[in-house]
Formats: structure tokens, sequence, C-alpha cells
């Protein structure tokens, strides 16, 4: 998936949550994870970003899980990231 430079820094723009928890995990994943996902993933943390954070929160931080396979491996992903 070929992604400009300025949607790029539009996603780490959006990882910017305002709960440092949640900035330090999502802005890990983008620097980390983005270079190496392939579409599904990309489009399972552009997804991400979209959702309010109280259910950002919840998956990333109190073990609930999003619908669908592509979700919960990105969450598991940005998870594993955070050791």
């Amino acid at each position: 998936m070929s992604v400009s430079d300025a949607t790029r820094d539009r996603l780490r723009w959006r990882c910017r949550r305002g709960m440092k928890e949640l900035d330090l995990l999502l802005a890990r994943w983008m620097e980390e994870g983005w270079p190496r996902a392939g579409e599904e993933s990309r489009l399972a943390f552009a997804w991400l970003l979209e959702q309010p954070d109280p259910d950002i929160a919840d998956w990333l931080l109190g073990g609930a899980r999003p619908a669908g396979a592509a979700r919960a491996a990105l969450i598991d992903d940005i998870l594993h990231r955070r050791d």
C-alpha cells in the first residue's frame, strides 16, 4: 500500500489522543509497526484512529477486543510493542 507522506503525517497526528498511555502505544506502533505492516493492518490502524478514545482505551488498556480478526490482531501487535 503506497501511502503519501501527508497521509502518514495525518495518521501520526491522529495518534495524539490526550491520554499519555494511548499516545505512547499508538505512536510506537506508527513508528515501528507501520513500515512493515501490510494493507490489512494499515487499514485496521486507520480504522482504530477513528474510534472514540474510551473504546481505544478499553482495547489497549482494559483487555476488551474489537470485532474482526484484523482489528484484534492489530491490538495484539500494538500491545506486544508495549513490552
